[in-house]
């Protein structure tokens, strides 16, 4: 790793949580210089639901780049741009009953969110934006404005102007109804906030500890943004592209967000792609009024149509759901095994943590199942929950194989308590 700390800025992380050069990668596996093999519940943080390199999808790359098809192309239409909108329609939008123009803002999700954030102020006039304890919306300045994480935030280095952050569902352990809360702040004009623009949420928080949003919850923010006239924005960049089961996170809830931000996962491949859903009433855009070099790649559109066809069923979704409660059962019976781990079970589909209370020990858990040939990294502000979030196509040797790892690796921390 003497290249990296001599050439590489201090900034890098994911290669001091797994130090090692990958060189390969295929399905749910990754092998590095020395032949060592990993079974991965990382996924590329969420970018990688369909795994690595899947064949149907590499095909139509080579294919795409051996006819010399445009690569890179500005926002101006290609037929890889028409193929995709065209299939994202019929598949994921026109079954599931929503209306939306598709925007492509920059390939990244913090640009999704950005571009909800400028549209939502832009359409009502007003500045303020509500998120929610320990989200986590992006590193640029405007979506670190609605982060919760206070390391995060900190490395902004200017104020975080025009949002307030409100409590999650379950923040206070039912002491305390976060909505009801919420709607005694707006009907206050003594309450000192002023009625936003938008409430943006993640339906489960990722990065913030795996904190899953009820449905009713959901629900009855719906019902606030209606009675205020708020726009929904739902942050669906990493819980999205079926990583909770359905397609999009919400779709349990029974919602309709004003505008949706997708990435990670929608360029299929690991490629950068973006997408802002908007309902049609508020694409207000003037043409360039937020561009960006690389909004729309089309080799990311030619991976990510191809990928569609893990959608043409419910039999994905199922599978998805499926493999979630096995893991979901498989944790719950670690916390039962292991009271010394103080834990607790969170998740939706295959987004699944294991919360621990002993300060330290998910780290520690995290690092011995990286010795063992398991890559998994933790999330929370205290870095507290271990995160099971393996990619989607995994079958279920490769689970039962990574979560027995997992035991050993726990196993193992316990020990060095």
């Amino acid at each position: 790793m003497s290249v990296f700390e001599q050439l590489e800025s201090e900034v890098r992380s994911y290669c001091r949580s797994f130090p090692t050069i990958f060189t390969k990668a295929k399905g749910y596996k990754l092998w590095d210089t020395q032949g060592n093999e990993f079974i991965d519940f990382f996924a590329g943080a969420g970018a990688l639901n369909y795994g690595h390199n899947d064949p149907h999808i590499k095909q139509k790359l080579l294919d795409y780049i051996a006819d010399d098809g445009i690569v890179h192309s500005l926002d101006m239409a290609t037929s890889a741009k028409e193929r995709f909108l065209e299939r994202f329609h019929e598949v994921i939008l026109k079954p599931r009953g929503l209306d939306y123009k598709v925007m492509f803002p920059g390939p990244t999700g913090t640009n999704t969110v950005e571009s909800a954030l400028k549209l939502a102020r832009k359409i009502t006039g007003r500045e303020t934006v509500i998120s929610f304890t320990n989200a986590f919306h992006g590193m640029t300045l405007g979506s670190l404005s609605i982060t919760g994480n206070s390391f995060k935030r900190h490395g902004a280095g200017v104020p975080l102007n025009h949002s307030v952050s409100m409590p999650f569902d379950n923040y206070f352990d039912d002491e305390l109804d976060s909505v009801t809360l919420l709607e005694r702040y707006l009907e206050d004009k003594g309450s000192g906030l002023d009625l936003p623009a938008a409430i943006i949420l993640e339906t489960v928080q990722g990065e913030g500890g795996i904190n899953v949003a009820r449905f009713e919850w959901l629900k009855r923010i719906e019902e606030v943004c209606r009675r205020f006239d708020i726009l929904l924005i739902i942050d669906d960049v990493q819980v999205g592209c079926g990583r909770t089961g359905p397609f999009f996170s919400f779709e349990p809830a029974g919602i309709e967000p004003d505008i949706v931000c997708l990435s990670k996962s929608i360029g299929a491949y690991g490629l950068p792609l973006a997408l802002t859903l908007i309902k049609p009433q508020y694409d207000k855009w003037a043409p360039g009024e937020h561009n960006g070099t690389f909004r729309g790649h089309n080799l990311a559109f030619i991976a990510a149509t191809e990928a569609l066809r893990y959608w043409e069923t419910d039999e994905f979704a199922k599978e998805t759901q499926r493999k979630g409660e096995k893991v979901h059962q498989f944790l719950k019976q670690l916390v039962e095994k292991y009271p010394q781990l103080r834990g607790e079970v969170r998740g939706r589909g295959l987004m699944q943590g294991l919360a621990v209370e002993v300060e330290g020990l998910a780290d520690q858990i995290c690092k011995a199942a990286f010795k063992r040939g398991l890559i998994m990294e933790t999330s929370g502000p205290d870095s507290e929950v271990v995160k099971v979030m393996p990619p989607l196509i995994i079958d279920d040797e490769g689970l039962e194989k990574g979560l027995s790892i997992l035991e050993k690796s726990i196993q193992e921390a316990i020990k060095n308590l």
